[in-house]
C-alpha cells in the first residue's frame, strides 16, 4: 500500500484508524485456552527391561533372578519415572514384574507396566484427574494443538474429562481454531 492511498482522514482503507488501540479480540471473545503441554511432568523416563535378567534372554531363572534383584543399584530411580518392560520374546512370569516393583516403589516417582509411550500415557492422565473441574465449568475452551510432549491419548482424555463441563471445545490456536464439541444448550 502506497501512502497516497490512505484517506484525508487518515484511516487507511485497510484498517480503519491507524491512531487507535490495537485490539485483541481473543481475549475479549471469553475463551479459555489451555495448553495440555503444561501438564507435561519433567524429569527424566527410564524404561527397565527384564530381557538382560533373563538366562540367555529367554528364561527367567528364579535364584538367579532374586540375586539380581538384591544386588541391583535401586538408587539411580530416585525421582525418575519409569516403565518397566521385557522386549524379549519371553515367557515371564508376573510375580517377576512386581518384585521389581517392590524395589522401585519406595524411590520412583512413577511406576507402569508398559512402554515409555505407555508411561507418557499415565503421566498425563494422573495430570488431567488432578485438575479443578470448577475452572472449566460452563467455559468456551480452547485446547492449544501441536504440543512436543504430548501424545494423543491426552487429547483424548482431557476432552473426555470437559465435555460434562463446558458450553464448547475447540482444537488449534484462538485464530484458528477446529470446532470439536457443542453443548446444547449453548
Amino acid at each position: 500500500m502506497k501512502t497516497d492511498d490512505y484517506r484525508r482522514d487518515g484511516k487507511s482503507p485497510l484498517r480503519g484508524d491507524l491512531e487507535g488501540p490495537i485490539i485483541n479480540k481473543v481475549e475479549e471473545s471469553g475463551l479459555l485456552q489451555f495448553d495440555l503441554e503444561e501438564l507435561y511432568q519433567s524429569g527424566e523416563r527410564i524404561l527397565f527391561d527384564l530381557k538382560p535378567w533373563l538366562f540367555q534372554e529367554l528364561i527367567l531363572k528364579e535364584k538367579d533372578f532374586r540375586e539380581r534383584i538384591k544386588n541391583h543399584d535401586w538408587p539411580q530411580y530416585e525421582n525418575k519415572f519409569v516403565a518397566i518392560t521385557c522386549t524379549a520374546d519371553a515367557i515371564v512370569p508376573t510375580w517377576a514384574y512386581m518384585l521389581v516393583v517392590t524395589q522401585l516403589e519406595p524411590i520412583a516417582k512413577t511406576i507402569v507396566f508398559g512402554s515409555p509411550a505407555l508411561l507418557e500415557e499415565q503421566l498425563f492422565r494422573e495430570a488431567i484427574s488432578k485438575l479443578d473441574p470448577q475452572k472449566f465449568k460452563n467455559q468456551k475452551v480452547v485446547i492449544k494443538g501441536c504440543g512436543d510432549h504430548v501424545p494423543v491419548s491426552a487429547y483424548v482424555e482431557f476432552t473426555n474429562f470437559l465435555r460434562p463441563l463446558v458450553k464448547s471445545i475447540m482444537y488449534g490456536e484462538p485464530c484458528s481454531t477446529v470446532p470439536v464439541y457443542k453443548s446444547k444448550g449453548s
